[in-house]
């Protein structure tokens, strides 16, 4: 009985979960898609050479298998060359070199806005004749790319604002990336999806030790992460107190989290005998402790009446064991939390979250369909977001972490030769014969 109450908690939720991460994702796809079509007018000749064909670089007049080998070499390095960094980040966040990261995460930002950005933006001037002088243009892409610094890694800047520049950063990226050789892209998808599957779940992996090093700390990876916030305020929740939907309350910030502004309910309990436990300190009984072995907060009547407005987020909840009491101030001892939110995306504030590359190669495998047809776009960005809503499903249910890339990259692929080689022959010649269904 507890986990139905439980499991369709989670699916009334989960499509809103899924519509604010697929909303940004189809964005940046999209973009990618009419920078390829508008600046790339023969795909064979938009080849260029950097780290990721620093091992082979394609030519026309090679041979598929020197081509496959070449691209085969091409992932290895590039994959080699991505773990070593990602360890060097493990071991500086490790070391607490945290201002570092984020000043050297907010010179790539530079970089990318400034001068892939600048690429860009040059190549559409070209494109469509816009009249503009070099330093208008300099002046206006230098603050152009000092606000997306200051926006990704400020938090004052609106949420929105920050949400479109990492979204722009992901676009200028990925649409670089596919002007890689063929074989090379093909390659690297598949070598980072299957990079990004061990990375993560993997005890020794990369990023679950940074990701295990971040929720000890109750810390946030310095990194370029997307941040989706599915949220409504207290306000709307006390609204939805008649359906007893449990929504779990975001890390309180600031004096807000003194006030004892939430109350936490258990789901293995029955209504009738769930115990309030105050933040401000009232003492749980150990039976209460017991019982409550997860538990889902939602807010408190006491707490919106004093016109407390914080947000809320569905989908993970807390974890408290009986060893979680700590004294407070006023020697009375009080639940704590004894483990962080697991999950790859899901960090202490309760909002899923996808990184760079998760972007960046959603948008590859999309730009690199668009060089053909667009029935192969639609094709790939389907198998895509199928893919990402499979693996929202999975980190609704299992609760830990779980790579992004692997099911949508796989379905993406799959998509891809299916319909280039046999749907898109088959409606060629539907269409030739005049054919109708």
């Amino acid at each position: 009985m507890d986990e139905n109450r439980k499991g369709s908690s989670i699916l009334e939720t989960i499509g809103e979960e899924m519509i604010r991460i697929i909303t940004p994702v189809s964005t940046c796809m999209f973009l990618v898609v009419l920078l390829v079509k508008i600046l790339d007018t023969d795909s064979q000749s938009s080849s260029i050479s950097s780290i990721a064909t620093i091992a082979y670089n394609e030519e026309t007049s090679d041979s598929d298998w020197d081509k496959f080998k070449g691209a085969l070499l091409n992932s290895l390095v590039f994959v080699a060359m991505i773990t070593i960094a990602t360890f060097l980040l493990v071991l500086m966040f490790y070391f607490r070199c945290t201002k570092f990261l984020k000043y050297y995460m907010g010179f790539s930002a530079f970089m990318v806005l400034g001068f892939m950005g600048g690429d860009i933006t040059i190549m559409l001037v070209q494109k469509f004749r816009i009249p503009i002088d070099e330093i208008t243009f300099l002046f206006v892409l230098f603050n152009f790319s000092v606000v997306g610094v200051m926006a990704v890694f400020m938090s004052n800047m609106a949420i929105l604002v920050t949400q479109g520049y990492l979204v722009v950063i992901r676009m200028f990226v990925a649409y670089w990336f596919t002007k890689l050789p063929e074989w090379t892209t093909w390659a690297l998808l598949v070598a980072m999806s299957l990079y990004d599957l061990a990375a993560v779940l993997l005890p020794g992996g990369p990023l679950r030790l940074l990701l295990e090093l971040a929720i000890s700390r109750d810390e946030d990876i310095p990194a370029l992460v997307y941040e989706a916030r599915p949220v409504i305020t207290r306000n709307e929740s006390v609204g939805r107190q008649g359906a007893r939907a449990p929504r779990r309350l975001w890390k309180e910030t600031g004096d807000s989290s003194a006030a004892g502004g939430s109350r936490e309910v258990g789901s293995t309990s029955d209504e009738s005998s769930n115990n309030a436990v105050l933040n401000t300190g009232s003492r749980p009984s150990s039976d209460t402790v017991n019982q409550l072995e997860t538990r889902l907060v939602i807010p408190d009547e006491a707490a919106v009446s004093e016109g407390t407005n914080e947000l809320v987020a569905p989908l993970i909840d807390r974890r408290f064991e009986r060893s979680s009491l700590q004294r407070n101030g006023q020697g009375e001892d009080v639940a704590t939390e004894s483990t962080p939110f697991e999950g790859i995306g899901l960090g202490s504030s309760g909002a899923i979250k996808l990184g760079l590359g998760d972007f960046i190669f959603y948008s590859v495998l999309v730009g690199r369909a668009a060089m053909y047809d667009f029935m192969t776009v639609y094709a790939c960005y389907l198998a895509i977001i199928a893919g990402l809503g499979v693996t929202l499903m999975l980190l609704a249910l299992y609760r830990k972490a779980l790579p992004a890339l692997p099911v949508s990259i796989l379905l993406g692929v799959l998509f891809y030769v299916l319909t280039r080689f046999f749907l898109e022959a088959f409606v060629v010649q539907c269409s030739v014969n005049l054919l109708m269904f």
